[in-house]
């Protein structure tokens, strides 16, 4: 995805979309499609591995959260 392509009013349209984004309804995979979908415009949030990751499991449901609680994850 380029986002430079897009009018400046659409990025931050995009970037509100992903800083909002939590998990919901959709299924974890469904979460992850659109979590990366909308990093693209969001490159200062997720500038390394680790705030990529914390960035998603801040998303995730609750009880999704518990169950990865105090594991580490080498990798998105």
């Amino acid at each position: 995805m380029d986002v430079k392509y897009y009018p400046r009013d659409a990025k931050r349209t995009k970037e509100r979309e992903f800083l909002s984004l939590k998990q919901g309804s959709m299924s974890v995979m469904e979460y992850a499609a659109k979590f990366n979908e909308l990093s693209h415009f969001g490159p200062h949030q997720v500038a390394t591995k680790e705030m990529k990751m914390e960035h998603f499991e801040q998303g995730l449901k609750g009880s999704i959260k518990l169950i990865i609680t105090g594991r580490s994850f080498e990798n998105f």
